[in-house]
């Protein structure tokens, strides 16, 4: 016996030691938890923390925020064509409801895929005049699953260095090879597509946002379709900034560029324009939307679309198609001119197309943005300061967002609180 409780003692002392390690005071994730502190503590002091406020009520071109007592203009969403709360979105999502139920509780290929969906699909092809769509929870769902399932080590993915975060985690999942671009370079685009048809790739993919949600510029994508058709690759556009509001039609930017049919892949949101509720979905050749359908893993393990979404969206594109559209259109642009217009008169950096209603106020730092944000909001207009990890460092900005549901006497204002807060800044003069 005493020979087996030898044998056990330094088994013995290292369970009191880990027993110990475990109930030492603050627990044993207290480490942890510092560290997660002290990150935190660190943002908050180079002022990229990032604070949530409040809105009580609908999504506008004005809102109420908790702790205000009255209304601001909201110039930071992506209600582009101040859809969000539109009464006849509404009243088709309550008809969903009670037509079709709250939600599914299954994936789409069990028991979640109802008439509801498969209407949706085909509303969303015609728009864009492509063969077949496949409907996801989230455009960043639809950019997670699309590059695994149809590329492989054999291929080529080529992508901007300034896509969404979305589209480069979704790259990261597949076993492409990998290259990316400089932003909007097409002589460096054109030497990489020579490399990969020099290596032998046997597809190549050039994957681009139409739209780039931080800087609103606007991907020259007929350019990117004529190298396309010279070194046989396909073109892939992430158009979630783009759909329902550019183009002479609202087609995005393949209208846009005059390159309607030459865009292979389209991926885009109903989370934006389209009414602002949620999902995403990708849309192109029928094979390829059938091959999602088998191996796109954020279609195979999430949850449908809720049918009120579904029934919502499809009145969305009912309205696109008419021609009443056209005023929401007309009143975007004219907001945009104006204050793109006025704020270089002003003094102002700003980045982005023309033509595109993301309108980048650019600051360089962090705390600055932030602070201008703050004053902003004081002067009753809601903007955001964006920051390190979301931009460059260095770089902050304040992401202006027109939109149709502004007046333009709305925009003025808006115009008017940054020249006086500009102004008391230092950066204008």
């Amino acid at each position: 016996m005493s020979s087996v409780l030898k044998a056990m003692r330094p088994r013995v002392g290292r369970l009191v030691r880990s027993v110990a390690t475990t109930q030492a005071p603050g627990g044993r994730n207290s480490g942890f938890l510092s560290h997660l502190s002290s990150e935190l503590a660190a943002m908050k002091s180079a002022g990229t923390y990032k604070v949530e406020r409040v809105i009580q009520g609908p999504q506008g071109g004005a809102v109420r925020v908790a702790g205000g007592s009255e209304e601001v203009l909201n110039f930071c969403a992506n209600n582009y064509l101040g859809l969000s709360n539109h009464p006849s979105l509404v009243e088709a999502a309550q008809k969903s409801l009670s037509t079709h139920g709250f939600g599914l509780s299954s994936v789409r290929f069990i028991c979640g895929t109802q008439d509801l969906h498969k209407q949706l699909e085909e509303a969303i092809s015609k728009f864009h005049g492509t063969e077949d769509t496949i409907l996801f929870p989230s455009c960043f769902d639809a950019n997670a699953g699309l590059f695994e399932a149809c590329l492989g080590p054999e291929d080529a993915v080529i992508s901007d260095a300034l896509n969404h975060a979305s589209i480069i985690d979704g790259i990261r999942l597949c076993k492409a090879q990998r290259h990316r671009y400089n932003h909007m370079d097409m002589a460096h685009l054109e030497e990489i597509l020579k490399e990969c048809v020099a290596k032998g790739s046997r597809h190549k993919m050039i994957v681009t946002d139409g739209v780039f949600s931080m800087d609103g510029d606007i991907a020259p994508l007929r350019e990117i379709c004529d190298l396309a058709d010279r070194y046989e690759a396909q073109v892939f556009v992430d158009e979630c900034h783009a759909t329902g509001f550019l183009g002479a039609t609202g087609r995005g930017t393949p209208e846009l560029c005059g390159v309607e049919g030459r865009v292979d892949i389209i991926n885009s949101t109903l989370g934006k324009a389209l009414g602002g509720a949620t999902g995403g979905y990708t849309t192109g050749p029928k094979a390829l939307i059938d091959l999602l359908r088998n191996k796109a893993r954020p279609y195979l393990f999430s949850n449908t679309l809720a049918p009120s979404v579904a029934g919502a969206s499809i009145e969305v594109f009912k309205m696109l198609s008419d021609s009443s559209s056209g005023d929401l259109l007309r009143r975007l642009k004219a907001n945009v001119r104006h204050f793109r217009g006025a704020m270089k008169e002003a003094g102002f950096e700003l980045r982005g197309h023309e033509d595109c209603p993301i309108v980048p106020v650019m600051l360089g730092d962090a705390k600055l943005a932030t602070e201008m944000a703050d004053e902003m909001l004081k002067r009753g207009i809601y903007v955001i300061g964006f920051s390190y990890p979301v931009v460059p460092k260095g770089a902050a900005r304040i992401r202006v967002q027109m939109s149709a549901a502004h007046e333009p006497a709305q925009v003025q204002r808006c115009i008017d609180a940054f020249v006086e807060v500009g102004k008391a800044k230092g950066v204008i003069s």
